[in-house]
């Protein structure tokens, strides 16, 4: 506490910046592109559009004729990579029969927020249309929180939310939100902290797990624990768990793992 009870403010540039944080991001950036263009010439994707831009296309690495599909959305602040930088997630899925589709989508601040949620449910709802179920759904940072969009609006059977950030109004005051151009409004009205939670009465899922690094900063520990907090108790079987030793970035290592306990709670959800 300092002056008068009041506690010190939180530099949410610092706790949001995670490029700022984690000085060996390119490296671990590296080994994405790297296992990227591994997976891609071992087992080349099947392109598919989900609607007429240029990135509204996405890769599908096809486990087997008929496979359940889980779909990935990427991270990146929605103002940065691609469906590309991903390939390499697909191996350790397609090994327990799995099928993986991961979408690209267009960029802030060459469109709002608004504009690539609706693309990830453009997405989503192709997968649904070509399966005709609801797929699993997980994602990593911005991915996350438009993975637990897609579960509020009943278009997942369940949602991996992994480092995401479900309340958007801390970005305002940061240098992220120079791209992105949200005010307080449209930050309150796209974030899913405040969307309607999912229940036995709606025909989607109602599972949602928030994981998250543990060694990352305690705004996304914060985010994670509370929207899970949040919907628990509400209808839906929430789970929060922070994963030690990881930072925003090697979060993403269990995906690359067949073996971790993370592959195997996609593919369980897949499979249900």
């Amino acid at each position: 506490m300092t002056g008068k009870g009041k506690a010190p403010a939180i530099d949410l540039e610092a706790e949001y910046n995670n490029r700022a944080r984690v000085p060996d991001h390119q490296t671990v950036m590296g080994r994405w592109r790297e296992t990227a263009e591994a997976a891609r010439a071992a087992t080349p994707p099947v392109e598919i559009a989900y609607g007429p831009g240029e990135r509204e296309v996405m890769d599908l690495f096809e486990a087997a004729p008929g496979a359940p599909v889980a779909v990935f959305l990427h991270g990146g602040y929605w103002q940065a990579l691609d469906r590309k930088w991903f390939s390499g997630l697909a191996p350790a899925l397609n090994a327990h029969g799995v099928s993986l589709a991961i979408p690209s989508y267009d960029l802030a601040p060459s469109v709002r927020l608004g504009r690539i949620l609706k693309q990830a449910r453009d997405a989503v709802e192709a997968v649904r249309a070509r399966t005709g179920t609801r797929p699993v759904v997980f994602g990593h940072s911005a991915g996350g929180h438009m993975a637990a969009c897609m579960l509020s609006e009943a278009r997942a059977s369940a949602a991996v939310a992994i480092s995401g950030v479900f309340d958007l109004a801390p970005l305002i005051p940061t240098s992220l939100n120079i791209a992105l151009r949200l005010d307080e409004t449209e930050a309150s009205a796209l974030s899913p902290i405040h969307w309607p939670v999912p229940n036995g009465s709606t025909p989607g899922g109602t599972i949602l797990d928030c994981l998250v690094g543990g060694d990352e900063s305690p705004e996304f520990l914060r985010q994670s624990r509370k929207m899970a907090d949040l919907w628990d108790g509400q209808g839906v079987e929430t789970r929060y768990e922070a994963l030690p030793g990881l930072n925003h970035f090697t979060v993403l290592d269990p995906l690359f793992d067949p073996d971790s306990a993370m592959v195997k709670r996609i593919v369980d959800l897949a499979k249900q």
